[in-house]
């Protein structure tokens, strides 16, 4: 089992679990026009393969612990060294977007933003050469992007994404009312620090192109919200530790006494942030529904 700088166990991966009313729906979404890979279906929840080290669960809001109802207070940012080509690929394809694609030399990013079938924001960004990301630009160039590969996507689904549009990592943004309260809280429980400082938004690692993004709630996509329809979760194999971890750290408060299983598949504790956002870690089971998602897992993210 490695173990990160803090000394505790690896995150593997991170992962967002997204709630929806027609989870069917969301499904045929990412897997065919986003072409994101399904590496474990548990009919209610569904496990996609978004980066190299990022993963996102699409669950039926009947049996999650959120609501589609709920403020969708978090976006999912695709980084990408093709913004261009993927805005005019899914503005090809109908995708609602939020905002047009804004490129200007000079700028530390370039991107745009898209929305989902139940409203969860996307963002397609590109990091460029720009002093703001020099603590960034060498922790993403250690790692070969991820191109589709021409198989299903899901059972029957072939993707129409371009071979040509990969996906180097994600940012997953949370909005939040005291950002300083937030990074102290996320330097202890995670043992990290900051990669990127916009100021009002923050960027820190969590897996190894899997990022966390602190954003002031008054001027970020969304405002700082009590209810959130999302829950954040880090797959590791050292659950234990990172419970025991936890439950020192001051201002985490545990959802359930300890460790819990889900079916016979994964392990699992969730708690909660400062300001509400579900927490949760999880350990997979050496079974069979698991066994595309290890196997995904198990590569380690490499490049020039």
């Amino acid at each position: 089992m490695s173990q990160s700088l803090s000394g505790l166990p690896e995150i593997l991966a991170t992962n967002a679990f997204y709630y929806y009313e027609d989870v069917e729906e969301a499904w045929a979404f990412y897997t065919r026009t986003l072409g994101f890979p399904t590496v474990a279906d548990y009919g209610f929840a569904k496990i996609l393969r978004v980066g190299p080290t990022s993963y996102l669960t699409l669950v039926d809001e009947t049996q999650g612990m959120h609501s589609s109802t709920e403020p969708k207070s978090v976006t999912l940012a695709v980084v990408t060294d093709e913004v261009e080509g993927w805005w005019e690929y899914l503005s090809e394809v109908g995708v609602e977007m939020r905002a047009p694609l804004g490129t200007e030399e000079g700028r530390p990013h370039d991107g745009f933003v898209a929305i989902d079938p139940e409203g969860y924001f996307l963002e397609f960004e590109r990091f460029n050469d720009h002093p703001e990301n020099e603590a960034l630009l060498p922790v993403l160039n250690r790692v070969d992007p991820l191109y589709p590969d021409g198989r299903e996507t899901a059972p029957g689904v072939i993707t129409t994404r371009p071979s040509s549009l990969g996906i180097r990592g994600t940012v997953l943004w949370l909005y939040f009312e005291e950002l300083e309260v937030i990074q102290a809280f996320y330097r202890e429980a995670l043992g990290v620090d900051i990669l990127v400082d916009q100021g009002w938004a923050k960027v820190y690692p969590a897996s190894p192109a899997g990022f966390l993004g602190f954003v002031d709630g008054d001027r970020g996509l969304h405002q700082a919200t009590e209810e959130k329809a999302v829950t954040v979760s880090f797959f590791t194999t050292g659950l234990e530790a990172w419970l025991e971890h936890m439950r020192e750290v001051e201002s985490f408060e545990l959802r359930t006494p300890g460790m819990s299983a889900e079916g016979d598949f994964v392990r699992t504790f969730v708690g909660y942030d400062p300001e509400g956002y579900y927490l949760e870690w999880d350990e997979f089971l050496e079974v069979e529904v698991n066994q595309d998602l290890l196997r995904s897992m198990a590569e380690r993210p490499g490049g020039p």
